[in-house]
């Protein structure tokens, strides 16, 4: 119902992705200036716009392979400019002090928390989409990006920022080590004692880095993806 109208707008699903990008830049000045609770409100209100994009495609019948793509890239330069916002938040308060956080110095904390949380963010999405370009399902994980969003607006909304970073800190690591615990599983399945024939040459072609960066050719060039929502 909500979706619908845009489409008779012409509003494509690309464009609310980038809407979705710029939300999350004023949402990062926001928490900047130390308005948390308007940047707590912006973090939902933003991350809308990440099941939007995803809807529209899906209403209009007009998902692709680069819609899916520029989605989950731009997810990640959205999810990482609202954290740099935290980050520029605590380094401008020397003095900080969160609600019920117990230990001290805790700017030196809430640094690195915040650091810890975009490497986790991003290896919970590099671990899914490495995964699927080998060819394999990944969707187990206990912190996809909903949840991530949730509990950062949750944070931020309570007054409890330092607590919301901690905990996306150490379960987007938990999320990520599931992953990567989760193929492992399904590749020692794959190749047991008398089953090596039946490895595929494609498939130990795309286990094989053929790159510093760890280029992957996709499995399909027709296959329509979806975000990945991590």
């Amino acid at each position: 119902m909500l979706i619908r109208p845009l489409a008779r707008l012409g509003v494509t699903p690309n464009t609310l992705t980038l809407i979705g990008l710029l939300l999350s830049i004023l949402t990062a000045v926001v928490i900047a200036q130390g308005y948390l609770v308007a940047g707590g409100l912006l973090v939902l209100f933003a991350g809308i716009f990440d099941m939007f994009d995803g809807a529209m495609a899906r209403v209009c019948n007009t998902a692709t392979t680069f819609g899916a793509f520029f989605d989950s890239t731009l997810d990640r330069y959205s999810e990482s400019i609202i954290l740099l916002g935290m980050l520029v938040y605590a380094l401008q308060r020397p003095d900080l002090h969160d609600l019920f956080w117990p230990f001290a110095h805790e700017q030196f904390w809430m640094i690195t928390v915040i650091y810890i949380t975009v490497v986790g963010s991003l290896m919970v999405s590099y671990t899914k989409a490495r995964a699927e370009g080998l060819g394999l399902e990944c969707k187990t994980g206990l912190l996809a990006r909903p949840e991530r969003v949730v509990i950062l607006a949750l944070g931020l909304l309570s007054g409890t920022s330092i607590w919301a970073l901690a905990l996306l800190a150490v379960f987007s690591q938990v999320t990520a080590i599931e992953r990567i615990v989760h193929v492992w599983r399904i590749t020692s399945r794959v190749v047991q004692p008398g089953q090596a024939a039946s490895f595929s040459v494609d498939v130990l072609a795309k286990a094989t880095d053929t790159g510093s960066d760890n280029r992957h050719v996709p499995t399909t060039t027709t296959k329509v993806g979806t975000n990945e929502g991590s």
